[in-house]
């Protein structure tokens, strides 16, 4: 007489593939590109624009062979940033345009001060991103290095840069007490240093 083999239970096999589903859910993390952090200002309606003098401007462009020319000279990466710093530093205006806190060389030809001074940034259809991206926060991190000079300088006390202390300010765990202390504080210095990062239509190739 032959034997029976013995008969496998699988009816929870379906609640164990669902548990197993719901596991890998909830603990699987799906990668994101994250784009630029960017806040746009408003829209508004100028009928006068501003007339922005030539030395208040200085131009970064990225060629279509990645080739970056900062005011029409081919310069490196790596001196990107400080090429800015000593632009947004100048301080090279008088009277009601001086800058009282600049370091800079106080250069007429160059920027007058922090607020009117604007870097415009333009690259071109073939750019590569990568080379795009690094430039543009070499040029942030310009911006940032001034900013956490001058934040050192005027609150010693608080024993953090401005890019730390604004990631402070922007973190949800910090308390109100503590954002409500900081958001003055950051507040002149962005003042300070303002940033006027213009980015121009790419070239059409």
């Amino acid at each position: 007489m032959a034997r029976k083999s013995p008969e496998v239970n699988a009816g929870s096999m379906a609640d164990i593939a669902f548990l197993l589903l719901i596991f890998f859910l909830v603990t699987t993390t799906i990668e994101t590109d994250s784009g630029i952090n960017r806040k746009l200002p408003p829209m508004e309606e100028l009928i006068d624009p501003p007339v922005i003098k030539e030395r208040n401007i200085f131009t970064v462009v990225v060629n279509k062979n990645n080739m970056i020319l900062v005011e029409e000279k081919l310069m490196d990466l790596s001196e990107v940033r400080s090429a800015a710093v000593k632009f947004l530093d100048n301080g090279g205006g008088v009277g009601e345009e001086a800058c009282e806190y600049c370091e800079g060389d106080k250069d007429r030809s160059s920027s007058d001060n922090p607020e009117k001074a604007i870097i415009s940034l333009k690259n071109d259809r073939e750019t590569d991103y990568k080379v795009y991206i690094s430039v543009q926060n070499e040029l942030v991190a310009a911006y940032n290095q001034l900013r956490d000079r001058e934040f050192l300088k005027l609150y010693p006390n608080e024993r953090m840069s401005f890019v730390e202390a604004n990631k402070k300010y922007s973190d949800p765990r910090t308390s109100v007490k503590v954002k409500a202390d900081l958001k003055p504080k950051l507040d002149v210095i962005k003042k300070m240093f303002p940033q006027k990062l213009s980015e121009a239509e790419p070239n059409k190739s």
